[in-house]
């Protein structure tokens, strides 16, 4: 674990070198076209007020196996360039949202472009001109909508600005290269054929899969504003996922992935074939697990779990952008000040924490995708809800940014979730939570509960127009006596509900934090985020059965099988 006052020596001295001297031709380009551009077009009758470049280039590393064999293994390296263009003024112009107009959806849909990976001054300042010609059209003709849709439309209820008026920030990092890393291929295929091997040990499983993947990001930003930014993020991923298809046709999958910053920080050999080797049990045993019925009553979520519940039902709705639009459910936008959980929780986002408890965390970022700081926002404490999370459109009572304009490498950030964190005051062992649901069972009246141990994610409809419901998708879930007879592996199992009711049955939560790492995938693309929490006990949850294929298991028996048996 890296020790937090040598690192924050560390970065304060890198920004005070590399402000002096950049040492990176790209970023001195990106400064010297933004100025030429607005400079040129401060004389059009519909000037921009702000530009900004945003460039990701990135280098990885991509190996892929299944069932012991390789399938891919390749390096590449690209930039993607994504241009932001506003007209008229911070309080209005072009990304107004155009109300009953859903074409306004489409700009979410847009991608960036190829930029050249040689510092070529002409062809790169060619590839800007071109892009920003084509942004600053179309944003004078939405500019248009957006005066029109306002007067004709009813009076708006969040009357906030588009966007805030921020000080510029400036910060250098130098370039990192991918021969710093000692990163042999070779080796990395044999172990990734290693992984994907084990699959084989039963019959019935169909997908037998594992693959490393290592990536250097270098992030450029360059606004009208002077905002300049360079910084790099580093990630490293090992996943194994295997399915197994029972009679009925449902499709059983599991994954197991492991994150950290640089590839000599995953976990040792043995306890990734060990961690495989509990894979191939549980899908044999989930193959032959009872299916279940929907189910209302009371449920311990792990820690794994209880970070993506936290992420699907409350994260995406303290996203404050979204809270803007009136197309939205806007659950929590008037409750600031009130109690929404029990005061012993606290859900907090920390941007800036690069480690947790000796394990990286991939929701980590010095600065947001549009050059601002990040900053830790506490969201709830002690169970009162106290803020949202902030990108630079402003909403009622909440004016600037707290660093959570995120977006994927071409598109345009909104505000998104970083590294969750719930924190409880009266943590529990799961020996007391156990407890705490066999008594709730037997005041319900209920023959039992369950356990949800792994899980593969989950989604979130968050709009007006559709129920504003969450669905967490298990892969792994118990169920637990009142009786006492043993936990009992079961299948077919998608929590479901909304978000209020579900957390006015939250009650207690555990005292060992789990860490689940992934991609959050919103309007503005996949994005990385982690979410910590400890276990949860909660009085009632709801679940449905879970969506199967109607195709029957393979007739064939497995080629390696049959090879067997000729022998």
């Amino acid at each position: 674990m890296k020790k937090p006052i040598l690192f924050m020596f560390f970065f304060l001295s890198v920004c005070v070198l590399f402000a002096a001297n950049t040492n990176d031709k790209l970023i001195d380009i990106l400064s010297s076209e933004i100025e030429r551009q607005m400079s040129e077009l401060k004389n059009e009758e519909i000037p921009p007020y702000y530009i900004s470049y945003r460039v990701n280039e990135v280098t990885s590393i991509n190996i892929d196996a299944t069932f012991g064999n390789l399938t891919g293994s390749r390096e590449s390296t690209k930039r993607t360039l994504y241009v932001e263009v506003r007209v008229g003024s911070n309080e209005q112009d072009n990304t107004h949202e155009l109300r009953d107009d859903y074409s306004s959806w489409m700009d979410y849909f847009q991608f960036g472009i190829k930029l050249p990976l040689t510092n070529d001054p002409d062809a790169i300042r060619q590839t800007l001109w071109n892009e920003m010609n084509h942004k600053y059209l179309k944003a004078k003709d939405k500019l248009a909508k957006v005066k029109a849709n306002v007067a004709v439309k009813v009076e708006e209820e969040d009357k906030s600005s588009d966007f805030s008026i921020e000080k510029p920030y400036t910060y250098f990092e130098s370039q990192i290269e991918l021969d710093q890393f000692n990163i042999d291929l070779n080796e990395w295929e044999e172990k990734v054929k290693k992984y994907s091997k084990p699959f084989l040990d039963d019959e019935s499983i169909f997908v037998g899969y594992a693959s490393f993947r290592f990536n250097i990001e270098r992030k450029y930003f360059v606004s009208s504003e002077g905002g300049k930014i360079t910084q790099n993020t580093t990630n490293t991923f090992l996943s194994t996922s295997g399915s197994i298809k029972s009679e009925d046709g449902m499709v059983l999958p599991l994954y197991k992935s492991y994150f950290s910053y640089k590839p000599e920080d995953l976990p040792a050999d043995e306890v990734i074939m060990k961690d495989i080797e509990k894979m191939v049990e549980t899908l044999s045993a989930l193959k032959n697990a009872p299916i279940v019925e929907s189910f209302s009553g009371p449920a311990i979520l792990s820690g794994e779990a209880a970070g993506v519940f936290f992420h699907e039902i409350f994260g995406h709705r303290v996203e404050g952008q979204r809270l803007k639009s009136e197309t939205d459910a806007q659950t929590f936008k008037k409750k600031i000040g009130e109690k929404v959980l029990p005061e012993h929780l606290s859900v907090i986002f920390e941007p800036l924490t690069d480690n947790y408890l000796g394990q990286d965390l991939f929701g980590y970022y010095k600065y947001d995708d549009q050059g601002i700081e990040a900053q830790e926002v506490t969201i709830v404490e002690n169970g009162v809800l106290k803020g949202f999370l902030m990108s630079r459109c402003p909403i009622e009572g909440f004016d600037n940014s707290n660093g959570h304009g995120r977006a994927e490498a071409g598109k345009q950030p909104v505000t998104r979730q970083s590294n969750l964190i719930v924190k409880t005051g009266n943590p529990l062992s799961m020996e007391d939570l156990r407890k705490k649901l066999i008594a709730e069972l037997k005041d319900q009246g209920q023959e039992y509960g369950y356990i949800f141990e792994n899980v593969m994610g989950g989604f979130t409809m968050t709009g007006r127009y559709v129920p504003n419901a969450f669905n967490v998708t298990p892969t792994e879930v118990y169920r637990i006596y009142a009786d006492g007879r043993p936990d009992e592996l079961v299948r077919g199992v998608d929590l479901v509900g909304t978000p209020l009711a579900m957390f006015s049955q939250v009650e207690e939560a555990g005292n060992t934090p789990e860490v689940f790492t992934g991609f959050c995938g919103a309007e503005s693309g996949r994005v990385p985020v982690t979410a910590i929490s400890p276990a949860l006990f909660v009085k009632r949850i709801e679940t449905q059965k879970k969506i199967k294929s109607q195709e029957r298991p393979p007739i064939l028996p497995r080629p390696d099988l049959d090879d067997k048996k000729l022998h």
